[in-house]
C-alpha cells in the first residue's frame, strides 16, 4: 500500500535507476531517506547538489577534481614520466588503493564501443595525446578493462603510441588470489601463462 504514494515510488525510481542498484536495494535506500530528520535530509540533498555541481574534471587527467587540478597532478612526489590510461575515475581509486603505483593517470571516461556508438572522438583520447608532445612522458600504461572494448581501446591508443616512440605496457591478467584453477575460463588462464614471471 506503501508504495502507491508517488513521492516514495519516485524516489525508488530514482536510486534503482543507479548502476548495480536493484529493486530491493532501492526500496531500502528510500526507506532509509525517510527515515531521515528534516536538517539531515538537507544535509543528503545538500551532498549531492554540491558533488553534481562543484566536482568537474582535472584539466590534465581527466580525473575527477574540485580545482583546475586533481591532487595527484599536482602532486610533485608523482612519477610525471608514466601515465596509466584507465576507463573511469573507479580504476583511479581501485589502484590507488594497492599504494604501489607512483605515476599519474588519464581517465578516458569510457571505451571505443561501436556497438554504443562510441568512437575515439567519444572518450579522452585527444586529451592523452596532447600530454605527450613535451618528451616528458616514457612509459604509457594501459589499463582498460580486460573485455572487448577496453582491448579495443587498448590496441588502439597503442597504435597511435608506437610511432611516438613511447613504451606502452598492458596490465597482465591472469588467476586471482584464492582461486582454483580448475574454475578459471580459458582466457583468464590463458593471460595467466602469457603473463607469468620468475619466482
Amino acid at each position: 500500500m506503501a508504495f502507491n504514494l508517488a513521492p516514495l515510488q519516485n524516489l525508488i525510481d530514482q536510486f534503482e535507476r543507479m548502476q548495480g542498484i536493484g529493486h530491493k536495494t532501492a526500496q531500502r535506500m528510500a526507506f532509509y531517506v525517510l527515515g531521515l530528520s528534516a536538517e539531515q535530509a538537507k544535509e543528503f540533498a545538500k551532498a549531492i547538489t554540491d558533488a553534481h555541481t562543484k566536482i568537474k574534471q582535472c584539466s590534465v587527467c581527466c580525473d575527477l577534481a574540485d580545482e583546475e587540478l586533481c591532487p595527484i597532478c599536482k602532486s610533485n612526489t608523482r612519477d610525471k614520466s608514466v601515465i596509466c590510461v584507465v576507463e573511469d575515475p573507479r580504476d583511479v581509486a581501485a589502484i590507488e588503493r594497492t599504494h604501489e603505483y607512483k605515476g599519474t593517470y588519464h581517465v578516458l571516461h569510457g571505451a571505443i564501443s561501436p556497438m554504443d556508438n562510441i568512437g575515439p572522438d567519444q572518450i579522452r583520447i585527444k586529451e592523452l595525446m596532447a600530454r605527450l608532445n613535451d618528451d616528458t612522458v616514457e612509459e604509457v600504461i594501459m589499463a582498460t578493462n580486460p573485455t572487448v572494448e577496453g582491448e579495443a581501446t587498448a590496441m588502439y591508443i597503442s597504435r597511435l603510441l608506437k610511432p611516438l616512440g613511447i613504451t606502452v605496457s598492458r596490465l597482465a591478467y591472469g588467476v586471482p588470489v584464492g582461486a582454483d584453477l580448475e574454475y578459471a575460463d580459458e582466457v583468464t588462464l590463458s593471460r595467466a601463462l602469457e603473463g607469468r614471471s620468475l619466482i
